[in-house]
């Protein structure tokens, strides 16, 4: 394919914004097509930052965006409740989608998404589970997959932010801020989490009243490993992601330091990433690049419709354990006959 891949952008808050930039100035064989937002002049604004309205339609609902001259597939970026109707819109038009996580907020609607598209027979789903194209998680992956530490019995995860948006709840800490790493868990070990339990230390005196904050997430997978997710969303200083695997001949770290290093006066600074779109810009950059590649060339890869349900069905237990303190099983549902949802 020769031409630019059109591309409609659903959403154009702090994510979405961040998207149109990224595929009008970093990404090759994209353009933006279309973008919807029901702030209609939040979507100007944000395509005015690309240099104008030039061949770019604005649109307040998501299905006239889908609809719009020259859009070939959509990159859904609006809030999560929106996500089941913006995808069910795009798979009735055949187009290919890659979805901002949660794929949908609740494991039941997620389901009604992995099957609407097994009902397809083909994939047109990517979900937007960045740390997987992130640069340290690879090498991680690929030292644990060559087996050299020999089986992983654990993995540390670490999960902070500087401060929480003004609508954050407690459970959001385990539905959105620990989805990720509910993901990187699943993929890093290639097993699917079991149960979980959540924790409640003391509230930091820097949460908001009434927010649980931070927790410590502890998840069992069906191989035999622990996962623990320390999230602590009003840390104050900085928005930092480690994660440690440890396995049965040695361990391994990533996510210690990716800011300069300032020397000065007599000492040393470290600058510490403020929020996650620095911190994971590289990751954001080639997963999108590679999503345009493989639309471009008629194949969907990277994490599937599956996998936003899985991750899903995880961050609901993981509610129902905060709510109750009580150990909780994950439930999935039978995965569909499709063999390529993955």
């Amino acid at each position: 394919m020769s031409e630019l891949l059109g591309v409609a952008v659903l959403g154009a808050g702090h994510m979405g914004a961040d998207h149109i930039r990224r595929i009008d100035a970093v990404v090759s064989g994209a353009r933006v097509a279309a973008v919807a937002d029901p702030d209609v002049e939040r979507a100007k604004d944000a395509v005015g930052g690309i240099g104008g309205l030039d061949g770019v339609t604005v649109h307040a609902e998501a299905e006239a965006a889908l609809d719009a001259p020259g859009v070939g597939a959509v990159l859904v970026a609006s809030p999560g409740e929106a996500h089941e109707q913006a995808l069910l819109a795009a798979f009735e038009r055949g187009l290919p989608v890659l979805c901002e996580k949660p794929m949908v907020p609740d494991a039941a609607g997620a389901l009604r998404v992995v099957e609407a598209e097994a009902r397809l027979g083909r994939r047109l789903a990517q979900i937007g589970f960045m740390r997987r194209y992130d640069a340290e998680y690879r090498r991680l992956k690929s030292l644990l997959d060559g087996g050299r530490l020999g089986r992983p019995l654990m993995l540390h995860c670490v999960h902070r932010n500087v401060s929480s948006p003004p609508h954050f709840t407690s459970a959001m800490l385990v539905n959105s801020s620990v989805s990720h790493e509910i993901d990187a868990a699943r993929w890093l070990l290639g097993q699917e989490l079991s149960a979980v339990t959540v924790l409640r230390p003391r509230p930091s005196s820097g949460a908001p009243e009434g927010l649980l904050d931070p927790q410590l997430v502890l998840f069992e997978t069906e191989g035999g490993a622990v996962v623990d997710v320390e999230v602590f969303v009003n840390c104050g200083f900085g928005y930092e992601v480690r994660c440690e695997a440890v396995c049965e001949s040695g361990s391994a770290r990533i996510g210690e330091a990716h800011g300069m290093l300032v020397t000065a006066a007599g000492g040393a600074r470290e600058e510490v990433p403020q929020d996650y779109l620095v911190r994971f810009a590289d990751a954001y950059d080639r997963q999108v690049q590679a999503w345009v590649d493989a639309t471009r060339a008629g194949r969907v890869t990277g994490p599937g419709t599956w996998d936003g349900y899985a991750a899903a069905a995880a961050a609901e237990a993981g509610v129902r354990a905060l709510e109750t303190g009580a150990r909780t099983p994950v439930v999935l549902a039978p995965r569909p006959a499709l063999g390529d949802l993955a």
